[in-house]
């Protein structure tokens, strides 16, 4: 009989672990993986989502345990009560969101006076001020106009706008049409990133889900480096593109390896702790946090692989 309960014990599973994500291509790699049969969908599955709000609505609700998020959508979310840690970084923005203007605007300092669109995101917010700071400028100057990213495209195309703090895909479409870069986040090293944010419960209940997801992203990264046709078919047909797109698409991105997520999530002082602390004075700034942070930790890194011997974070 205790043999029995032994082996009873060891091949009981953990509890499905459910992931989502809106469309971004810091995302794709998880999508991949499970678009190439990489993972057991009883014990983890990858969820599309329209937006990011219905990421956080459905990690609200308990139908998710985790979700790709953006640090500031990370921050809002622990300050609305919300027990989420980040245990991954998938993504820095480096060229990928970015301000740009009507072709006949030539510069920042032209933009005195003019109609910038922007969502009513930390995110957008942080590009805006950083932009505006690079100009010398102060957001008095401008007329900013709050829409969200659905609406981008077709504002810009009707000109209701003079410039856009935008990102993919809407700044390859407005480039088609001449629109001006002015700006963009590669001036902004450390500010954007994505993550993989979890319930801090979660941890505990899906330790091997968890491992072999993040473990599975690493390996993935590792392929789109050494062998990118394999995966371009696929991620292009989710984000729209041609396989010969999607290189360029991922331009603006920086995907940390195994040894930068440690230095972004380890120690007492992790990188991303700096990071937050710079992004929740701007978001306090213009009023999108409001509440004060939790006292739990950031992040963590209880589901990274190990470093291997040597080296050196």
């Amino acid at each position: 009989m205790a043999a029995a309960i032994g082996l009873t014990g060891c091949s009981r599973r953990e509890p499905l672990l459910r992931i989502a994500s809106n469309v971004w291509p810091g995302y794709e790699l998880m999508h991949a993986a499970q678009a190439l049969g990489r993972f057991d969908e009883a014990e983890l599955r990858i969820i599309e989502m329209p937006s990011s709000t219905d990421v956080l609505q459905s990690l609200a609700s308990g139908v998710i345990e985790g979700g790709g998020l953006t640090l500031d959508e990370l921050l809002s979310a622990r300050a609305d009560g919300l027990d989420l840690c980040a245990v991954l970084v998938f993504d820095e923005s480096t060229g990928a969101d970015a301000l740009i203007a009507q072709a006949e605007i030539g510069s920042l300092a032209a933009l005195v006076g003019k109609r910038i669109g922007v969502e009513q995101t930390a995110t957008g917010a942080l590009v805006l001020h950083a932009a505006l700071q690079a100009a010398g400028l102060r957001l008095e100057q401008v007329q900013p106009v709050f829409m969200t990213v659905a609406n981008h495209l077709a504002a810009w195309q009707t000109r209701q706008v003079d410039a856009l703090v935008t990102f993919e895909p809407v700044l390859g479409a407005a480039a088609a049409q001449g629109a001006r870069r002015l700006f963009d986040s590669h001036a902004m090293p450390g500010q954007i990133i994505d993550v993989l944010a979890v319930h801090r419960s979660t941890l505990q209940r899906n330790p091997q889900a968890l491992r072999r997801l993040v473990q599975m992203h690493f390996e993935m990264q590792a392929l789109w480096l050494t062998e990118p046709q394999r995966l371009a078919p696929g991620i292009g047909a989710r984000l729209g593109l041609a396989p010969a797109q999607v290189p360029g698409f991922l331009d603006g991105l920086s995907m940390p390896g195994l040894l930068e997520n440690h230095q972004w999530l380890a120690g007492n002082q992790p990188r991303l702790l700096t990071s937050a602390r710079h992004l929740e004075q701007v978001m306090r700034k213009a009023r999108l946090l409001t509440r004060a942070a939790p006292q739990t930790p950031l992040c963590s890194t209880a589901v990274l692989p190990a470093l291997p011997a040597g080296a050196d974070t």
